[in-house]
């Protein structure tokens, strides 16, 4: 009864009975109380005409939270609804939400007691602002400044949403307003700020109140980074924010805005400002901090503003000073023990070690070319080609002192590298890592590109700090795990830095020290550190081990060493670094070297059995992929096939025991050990096609045939245990380790296949044999126990095979399509892998193999169809742009045949509205380009009448269009029109015209569909990042290309080196 009375809107609400009903749903009451009183509150919500109580609400109850339910559905109206309102009911809202604000906000009392309350509103008036402001409400900023002079507990409020403004204005605009709009906001802050920049000053100079002048601060610092540059110099702001520095309670916020102000791009205009006011900041530090204190024990909260305008400092000494000391601060803050402030230190590091470094690197090599880094520019004066260098030296000697001391600082606190798998846990044991930490690899990264650079400015100090530390850790003086890790790692992460002579010489030493080190310390976990350290270094220095054969033999015999440490990682880490080395170095191993009588391979094969006694399976695999890669770089067939057969002796041995006993009795096979090491087997001769691709043909024809009949019972033992056990007989040990084994095989076959060259004979070799033993038995099965890789195997022989594999495209889809089709349209959850692989199995048809799908019935094209748009409706990223992909290469493909009229008479509509329902409905973001590419398409190809017959039904429109162009137009804005009620006919309509307009230019196309999304109000208060996917991609690509250009900085394991080993 109550419900029925709050749900009756036609007269004013009954507050009481609101407050009891919000009072339940927060209340400790039964589920079903606070049910009930959810479902009413929805209700109200949704009902249009609610808004409409909101004053009445507010201005009765006391109640917080019945408050805040009104605000919500009073927010809900200004965001999709304001525009839609009558100008009266517009502008009684807004007056009664500013008198609410500053009747609380006007004395002490209530602006405390209504905090949450007022910033509520606060949040409010800011989303009415972005409607309204300047152009239906020209006074706001004037009327606010006025209301501010009247009180000052008004004044701190009113900062507040000046605040607010400038964040939602230059922070938050992107992707939440429209191009258009952001710009008409940002003019009229910038014109009007004249009265807002004159009401800080007053403040800070006239209010004694802590409160008001902690907001003026507040408020000030969200504006720094976008006003005029003469309000900040030119006025008395800077001298009044250094005023309040020294006073504890303003300290943070002001250290805020003159970090921002340190950070803003002037030019040369304002140098000596700035220079002032950098002096009189570094005599308040000394007096709040001596430099004499020990930082890292009286660690404060403290961080240093000297951001980027350090060129200004250097020109002249009592600056230089001044500049020296800030530098021997953050050097002291930055051994502070704690991770956020080194990282706040780390990035500035980065960035000053960057510009001296591009100083230094630019001018070099082009005299003309002043550093333009982070705002610094470099003073050239025509003709001065010789006095740069001396400048250049000058800089150099004037940072040599700080740089020397920041290069022991990253050296004693390098963060740990991916590849290093052993760690110290709490409790002070060597253990194998067991997760990434995400945090480490991020300042690791920052770390390593930091040291490169500071190598680059000096490479003797670099490597005299290193092998002093070397040499400590050898006399015992400094030895700790801590220590020789960090210095390790950063031993490591400067490779290919130097010149490759200093390089050799400085490895030289200290590969010989690590060596002695572990033979001169004891005890197990030492011998672990030590050993994971040595690895690591080897690994990452391919170039010098290519060099220096002794080197390379000694090193991949201590990994062999270590591969019988039982010590948790170490194995582990021992094969990953064989892995690595040999990738690099390949040829190395495979020609006699001076002083041996035959290739290394082959001795390694020869005590290979011994190698690997003490590895567990999972390494036995990588390291036979090791081998792999060495007899791959052999160029003689006749050697390569013997060095691959004497590597799959012991797995062949071993395998054809196992066919000989099932020949004799087939249960043989059924025993769990046996299954297991038939697995064991195919993982092994997976590894090793992994690295010989073609040249392992010799390998597995020899067990190809005995494999699939192994396939294929196993097969029929699944079916039947699912058979006689039901769904739950999918899960038990037996039928998961034999399908493991069904795995591997098409894993192995795959693998196979994938790697060989494009050698016909080989699909005609393996592929036909397969066609029962695999799809039949695929087509045959439950669904429970149909693998993926089945689908996986087969696109792969498509993309491989191409147009040699059209024939058999009937039998793939009779056998694939249908059935795997019913496994994955229930829902979008079952079956994850067979989705994923399924889409790109008919992606591989689709590009290779077109001709087949045409051949298709219509009911089978619409199965296609239908599959392909399940798939972009999918939440799941992969699936949806594998989906979206497919349907690209689909509309291409089918307007270049001569069926395109038929196919866009049947498809166009429907496809139009599916990439429509999927880019609007927030749930699908990341798939924006490809939408956005699919809606192009379709708009081209009518735009340039493409197709010669009309998209309508000719026997249902009475009245013919005169093209498809405007046929679709007028079905777009019909569809758009229904679809987004809240947006005017004339907003669509100027949607779908833009859309047309702009078919033939991508870049505007795609705008106008991001200002529709946010214009339709789908999209806002949401993360819009996805938008604007393909500009942060390009981005990326840009920082790759300079990264290139520096030695070092990709690390030379990760280049994919021509000269892997000449």
């Amino acid at each position: 009864m109550a419900a029925e009375k709050l749900r009756d809107l036609s007269q004013p609400i009954d507050v009481s009975l609101l407050d009891a009903t919000v009072a339940a749903f927060y209340g400790t009451g039964s589920k079903e109380e606070r049910a009930a009183a959810d479902h009413v509150l929805r209700d109200l919500q949704n009902n249009p005409d609610m808004w409409l109580q909101v004053v009445h609400i507010l201005s009765s109850t006391q109640n917080l939270n019945t408050k805040f339910f009104a605000l919500q559905v009073l927010e809900g109206v200004i965001k999709y609804r304001w525009n839609a309102l009558p100008v009266e009911q517009r502008d009684g809202m807004k007056n009664y939400i500013s008198e609410v604000i500053v009747k609380l906000s006007s004395d002490e009392a209530s602006l405390r007691r209504e905090r949450l309350y007022i910033n509520k509103l606060n949040i409010i008036l800011v989303q009415i602002l972005k409607h309204e402001w300047p152009a239906k409400w020209r006074s706001f900023i004037p009327d606010l400044v006025a209301a501010a002079k009247t009180s000052e507990t008004i004044c701190e409020n009113c900062m507040a949403i000046l605040k607010l403004l400038s964040e939602e204005v230059f922070d938050f605009s992107r992707g939440e307003m429209t191009q258009q709009k952001i710009k008409e906001l940002k003019q009229s802050l910038n014109s009007e700020f004249q009265l807002i920049h004159e009401l800080c000053l007053y403040v800070l100079s006239a209010s004694q109140r802590t409160e008001l002048i902690r907001a003026t601060l507040a408020t000030l610092h969200a504006f720094l980074s976008w006003i005029p540059l003469g309000y900040i110099f030119e006025s008395t702001l800077l001298e009044t924010l250094l005023k309040f520095f020294p006073v504890p309670a303003y300290r943070n916020l002001t250290l805020q805005c003159l970090t921002e102000v340190a950070a803003l791009n002037f030019g040369d205009f304002y140098n000596a400002q700035f220079v002032k006011m950098y002096t009189i900041f570094m005599v308040q530090l000394q007096s709040v901090l001596p430099p004499n204190t020990n930082i890292p024990e009286a660690y404060a909260n403290g961080s240093n503003e000297e951001q980027s305008h350090i060129r200004v400092l250097e020109s002249s000494q009592e600056n230089i000073s001044a500049l020296l000391l800030g530098l021997e601060y953050l050097i002291n803050i930055s051994y502070v023990d704690d991770t956020e402030v080194f990282k706040v230190c780390l990035d500035y590091w980065n960035s000053l070690v960057l510009e001296l470094f591009e100083a230094a690197h630019h001018n070099l090599d082009n005299p003309a070319v002043a550093a333009n880094m982070m705002g610094l520019q470099m003073p050239l004066l025509s003709g001065m080609a010789d006095g740069l260098g001396a400048q250049i030296m000058q800089r150099r000697q004037l940072y040599a002192g700080p740089m020397s001391k920041l290069r022991l600082l990253m050296i004693s606190r390098m963060a740990k590298p991916e590849e290093v798998l052993i760690v110290e846990d709490e409790n002070g044991n060597i253990v194998r890592e067991t997760m990434k930490d995400n945090d480490v690899l991020v300042q690791y990264k920052i770390m390593r590109e930091t040291l490169i650079y500071l190598s680059h400015l000096d490479h003797d100090d670099t490597e005299k700090q290193m092998l002093k530390k070397l040499s400590n850790q050898l006399n015992g003086e400094d030895w700790s795990w801590n220590n020789l890790n960090t210095l390790c790692w950063a031993i490591g992460s400067i490779s290919g830095s130097m010149v490759e002579e200093q390089e050799n010489r400085f490895l030289v030493m200290v590969i010989r020290d690590l060596l002695n080190l572990c033979e001169i310390t004891k005890g197990k976990d030492n011998k672990a550190v030590i050993a994971s350290n040595i690895m690591y270094v080897v690994g990452q220095y391919p170039r010098f081990l290519r060099a220096h054969w002794k080197f390379l033999k000694t090193v991949v015999n201590k990994l062999f060493e270590f591969m019988h440490e039982t010590h948790p990682g170490v194995q582990d880490m021992a094969c990953d670094t064989f892995l690595k080395i040999v990738q690099k170095c390949k040829r190395k191993f495979v020609v006699v070297q001076v002083g041996e009588n035959e290739p290394f391979v082959s001795e390694l094969l020869t005590t290979l059995p011994t190698t690997i006694a003490d590895l567990h399976p999972h390494q036995i695999h990588t390291f036979y992929e090791s081998v792999g890669q060495m007899i791959q770089a052999e160029p003689d067939p006749q050697k390569r096939d013997e060095y691959l057969q004497r590597l799959m002796e012991l797995p062949n041995q071993r395998w054809n025991e196992i066919i000989g006993q099932a020949r004799q009795s087939v249960d043989y096979l059924k025993d769990q050990d046996v299954i297991r090491a038939v697995l064991n087997i195919l993982q092994t001769n997976t590894s090793a096609a992994s690295s010989l691709g073609t040249y392992f043909l010799p390998q597995i024809s020899l067990i190809f045939l005995d494999m699939l009949n192994v396939y294929r019972m196993y097969s029929e033992l699944i079916s039947t245990s699912i058979a006689q056990g039901g769904p739950f007989a999918s899960k038990t040990s037996i039928v998961k380790l034999l399908r493991s084994v069904k795995r591997e095989t098409l894993k192995l076959i795959e693998t196979f296949l994938d790697k060989a060259e494009d050698q016909p004979h080989i699909g005609k070799q393996f592929v036909p044999p397969m066609m029962d033993p695999v799809l039949g038995d695929y087509a045959r099965n439950v669904p429970d126990a149909r693998e993926s890789e089945v689908l996986s195997l087969f696109a792969t022989i498509i993309n491989k095979y191409k147009v040699a594999m059209i024939e058999d495209v009937p039998r793939i889809f009779e056998a694939a399509f249908q059935c795997t089709l019913e496994m994955i349209t229930k829902n979008f959850e079952d079956y994850p892998e067979h989705r994923l692989k399924f889409f790109s199995l008919l992606r591989a048809i689709a590009t290779h193999c077109f001709p087949a799908l045409i051949r298709l019935s219509s009911e089978q094209l619409k199965l296609v169809m239908d599959s392909i748009i399940w798939a972009f409706r999918h939440t799941e990223r992969n699936i949806a742009e594998t989906g979206l992909n497919l349907l690209l290469e689909m509309l291409k493909n089918f307007q270049a045949s001569e069926f395109a009229n038929q196919f866009y008479r049947t498809y166009y509509l429907t496809i139009e509205q599916e990439i429509f329902a999927v880019l609007t409905d927030t749930f699908h973001k990341p798939g924006f380009k490809l939408h956005v590419l699919v809606l192009q398409h379709l708009f081209c190809l009518v735009c340039v009448d493409m197709l010669t017959e009309p998209l309508w039904d000719a026997s249902t429109v009475p009245c013919p269009y005169p093209n498809n162009s405007a046929f679709v137009r007028e079905y777009t804005i019909k569809l758009l029109s229904t679809s987004f009620p809240n947006m005017t006919s004339a907003e669509v309509t100027q949607f779908v015209s833009g859309l047309f307009e702009s078919t033939n230019d991508l870049p505007t196309f795609k705008n106008h569909i991001r200002d529709f999304l946010i214009q339709s109000k789908e999209f806002s208060a949401q993360d819009n990042k996805d938008l604007y996917a393909e500009e942060a991609a390009a981005q990326i690509e840009r920082e790759r290309q300079r990264m290139r250009s520096i030695p070092g900085l990709i690390a030379p394991n990760e280049i994919q080196d021509e000269m892997v080993d000449s």
